[in-house]
C-alpha cells in the first residue's frame, strides 16, 4: 500500500520469490490514500490477508497504527512490513537490513572500520542507521539541508556507535561509502556534496532504484569513485527478510536481481 504505487516493483518480487518457495500467493499493489489507511490495513487482514507492506508515504502512519512492534522498527521510527500474530497487529521494518545485506553480501564491500556518509534526515535515513552502526563502520556522518533534524538523528542514535552531524560546508574529507538518503534523486537534483566526499571511495549507493544511473551515482563516478549503486539490491533484500517473515523461507535473491535487470 502507497502513494502513488504504480511503479512498485514489490509484485513482481515476491511472485519470483513465490515460485522459489513453491507457495502459490497473490502479491498486489494497491493506492491508498493516507485517510484510508487505517481502514484499508484493517480490511486486508479481515479478508484474510497473510502479510502487508507499506511504502512512502505510509510508513510513520503505520508504526501509529500497530499494537506491538519489532525492536527494528521501534528504532526506525516507521514500518514497512505488517502481519498479524494472536490478534495483534504486529509491525517490522526490513529496509535497515536490506541495505546492509545488499551492500556487504551482494556488492561485497564491508562497513567495517570504514568512513560513511549519510546524505539526508528525513525517514529513509532513520531505518538504517542502526543497522549500519551493527557493522562496526568506524564513523557516520549525517549531512542534511535542515541540520537541526541531522543533529537530532545523531543525538537519537548516539549510543549504537560514532555518529555526528554536519552541515553541507563542513563536509571537506573523504568517505568510503556515501549513502544518498535525500530525495534529491525522486527530483533529478544533484545532492550539494563536494567531489572530495567521493574521490577514491569505495562505495556511493542510492537508496532510489533507478533503470539508468542517477544524478547522484554519475557525480560519484565522475569524481572517482570506484563503484556506484542503486537501490533496487535494497529493495529486493528488504522484500526478501519480509517474505521470509510471513512465509519462513528466505529466498535467493541474486536470481531475482539479476531477472529484474534483464
Amino acid at each position: 500500500m502507497g502513494n502513488p504505487i504504480d511503479h512498485s516493483l514489490s509484485p513482481r518480487i515476491h511472485t519470483l520469490f513465490s515460485e522459489q518457495a513453491g507457495i502459490a500467493l497473490e502479491y498486489r499493489k494497491q493506492q491508498v490514500h493516507s485517510a484510508a489507511l487505517s481502514e484499508e490495513i484493517t480490511r486486508f487482514f479481515k479478508d484474510g490477508g497473510i502479510g502487508l507492506n507499506v511504502t512512502i508515504p505510509h510508513k510513520l502512519a503505520a508504526y501509529d497504527l500497530c499494537d506491538e512492534l519489532s525492536t527494528r522498527a521501534e528504532l526506525a521510527g516507521s514500518v514497512n512490513t505488517l502481519f498479524m500474530k494472536d490478534g495483534q497487529l504486529i509491525g517490522d521494518n526490513t529496509d535497515g537490513i536490506g541495505l546492509v545485506r545488499d551492500i556487504t553480501l551482494n556488492l561485497q564491500i564491508s562497513c567495517l572500520n570504514a568512513k560513511l556518509l549519510i546524505i539526508g534526515a528525513g525517514g529513509a535515513s532513520r531505518g538504517i542507521i542502526e543497522p549500519l552502526l551493527t557493522q562496526s563502520p568506524s564513523s557516520i556522518d549525517i549531512v542534511n539541508r535542515t541540520y537541526s533534524k541531522a543533529a537530532q538523528l545523531a543525538e537519537m542514535f548516539k549510543e549504537f556507535g560514532n555518529i555526528r552531524a554536519l552541515s553541507f560546508d563542513q563536509l571537506n574529507s573523504s568517505y568510503d561509502i556515501v549513502i544518498n538518503a535525500s530525495s534529491s534523486s525522486l527530483q533529478q537534483d544533484i545532492p550539494a556534496v563536494p567531489e572530495k566526499c567521493l574521490a577514491g571511495g569505495k562505495l556511493a549507493y542510492d537508496l532510489m532504484y533507478a533503470e539508468s544511473a542517477t544524478a547522484f551515482m554519475m557525480l560519484a563516478a565522475q569524481a572517482g569513485c570506484h563503484q556506484q549503486s542503486d537501490g533496487l539490491g535494497m529493495l529486493v533484500e528488504q522484500a526478501a527478510e519480509a517474505f521470509a517473515i510471513w512465509n519462513g523461507f528466505q529466498p535467493n535473491t541474486k536470481a531475482v536481481m539479476a531477472e529484474l535487470r534483464h
